[in-house]
């Protein structure tokens, strides 16, 4: 797996999930449950990731889209 964004805003990672789903790309959201556990005050990141194969073309769909993609 690898990570294309960080983001506290659950609104554009439901957006982006939708985006790479149309693009038939799956998605997996790291750090859901932790943040919940912080309250849900949006202090900790969610990270939206991919299979390794799907990475590329993951992050075409969303330069695209005009977001900007993590760059570790």
């Amino acid at each position: 797996m690898k990570e294309l964004l960080r983001t506290n805003d659950i609104v554009k990672l439901s957006w982006l999930e939708a985006l790479l789903a149309d693009a038939g790309i799956e998605t997996l959201v790291l750090d859901l449950h932790t943040s919940i556990i912080e309250g849900s005050i949006g202090i900790l990141p969610r990270r939206l990731m991919v299979s390794d194969d799907d990475y590329l073309r993951a992050r075409l769909v969303l330069r695209d889209a005009g977001e900007e993609v993590y760059s570790p």
